[in-house]
């Protein structure tokens, strides 16, 4: 699958799994996992499987942005 169909099929996916965000963000899944654990990124757990909502993980990352002090 090459880079715009990825784009345009989690553009489409409300609800992803832990692999697919992992994939969206270019994260382990480990790290994933082990930050849905200790609620440092939204998160639900349905049963045994985490699942994140798109949207509220695009806003989170929006929210993690790095400000720089001007020198």
């Amino acid at each position: 699958m090459d880079g715009n169909n990825k784009q345009n099929r989690f553009a489409m996916d409300k609800w992803l799994t832990l692999e697919q965000i992992a994939e969206y963000l270019q994260m382990s899944t480990s790290s994933i996992y082990k930050m849905a654990q200790v609620g440092k990124i939204p998160t639900y757990k349905i049963g045994r499987q985490w699942r994140f909502r798109r949207e509220e993980i695009d806003k989170w990352v929006e929210k993690q942005k790095v400000k720089r002090n001007k020198i």
